[in-house]
């Protein structure tokens, strides 16, 4: 993912919000915090994933598979997209 260098801090600082807020579920957890408030946390988390996700994705579409060549190693542009969004939804 070499074209992430541009984004690298961004990306990292992405990823760092993202422990931040699962090292926040965990702490709910060890003090036995309600379930109300658990949920809201990991559907914030959840919600931070897909963020990422998507900027990760969108850019590897832009970057890699419009108009890319099939003999990559990975695949038709349109495969790789595919395998992308099954893995997601699983």
């Amino acid at each position: 993912m070499s074209h992430t260098i541009r984004d690298k801090q961004k990306l990292l600082n992405r990823v760092r919000r993202i422990k931040g807020q699962v090292e926040a579920i965990e702490r709910a957890l060890e003090e036995e915090r309600g379930c109300m408030d658990v949920l809201q946390l990991i559907t914030s988390t959840r919600g931070a994933m897909n963020g990422l996700l998507a900027v990760v994705l969108e850019d590897h579409i832009r970057t890699h598979l419009v108009d890319a060549e099939p003999d990559d190693g990975h695949g038709s542009g349109t495969e790789q997209l595919i395998e992308v969004v099954r893995s997601y939804f699983k």
